[in-house]
């Protein structure tokens, strides 16, 4: 499950219907019903976010949102897209990272799942942080 505080419209989530999850993104959110409307690249549904689950940050998910990898030094990768960086201190350990978009500068922020980075994205840059194949 995930925080209804933390959706955002343009976050990538799982929608949970009748047993099945799927790979969708944020369109709209009611907030007086607290729904979520999940666009999953047919049609667009509303859903409680008992039934909204957050996707694991990881390398697959940041080659699919389009950044590119760099190794660094014996054992730390970085991330690229544009101006904005992901260092990871340690091949695919994803709890421990920097980031950074300019002076803007973030030492082990709490991210753990796509929409958090995308949430973090788009605070430090003011562009939304997408895929191609989801956008």
């Amino acid at each position: 499950m995930i925080k209804f505080s933390e959706v955002k419209v343009g976050d990538y989530l799982m929608a949970e219907y009748e047993g099945q999850q799927v790979k969708g993104e944020v369109t709209r959110i009611n907030r007086d019903e607290k729904q979520v409307g999940v666009h999953n690249g047919v049609q667009e549904f509303f859903f409680s976010v008992d039934h909204l689950h957050p996707i694991p940050l990881n390398e697959d998910e940041l080659l699919a949102l389009n950044f590119e990898r760099e190794e660094v030094g014996n054992n730390a990768v970085k991330y690229k897209k544009g101006a904005f960086r992901i260092v990871l201190l340690e091949k695919g350990n994803f709890s421990e990272m920097e980031i950074w978009y300019r002076e803007d500068k973030r030492h082990n922020p709490n991210i753990h799942y796509v929409h958090q980075l995308q949430n973090h994205y788009y605070d430090m840059t003011k562009v939304h942080l997408t895929s191609e194949a989801m956008a």
